[in-house]
């Protein structure tokens, strides 16, 4: 999704990447950044909140009329149903991400 936004040019493919898994990691509460993922990535936590919050926010207010053969593609159950799942809340996100 981020390919199509001029926005997310700006941003290292790696921070763009270790942004994402930290949000996909908050989002299926499979736990936070440790400190062998801030080691390998290079990227505190502190870091990518900023990042994880923008990607949050496009997930949240995406088109619903673009892209809907990649939405029905990654909504089959071979790719996980990843277009299902639900955004997080922007103050639950906000909320994890200070805790952590």
């Amino acid at each position: 999704m981020t390919l199509q936004e001029y926005d997310y040019a700006r941003e290292s493919p790696s921070k763009l990447a270790a942004s994402c898994l930290l949000l996909a990691l908050t989002m299926k509460n499979l736990g936070g950044w440790t400190p062998t993922l801030e080691y390998y990535s290079g990227y505190s936590a502190q870091d990518l909140h900023p990042l994880v919050k923008r990607l949050n926010f496009l997930l949240t207010y995406q088109p619903r009329d673009k892209l809907n053969a990649v939405r029905s593609k990654y909504s089959h159950r071979v790719f996980f149903e990843v277009a299902k799942v639900t955004p997080m809340d922007m103050l639950k996100l906000e909320e994890t991400l200070t805790s952590s």
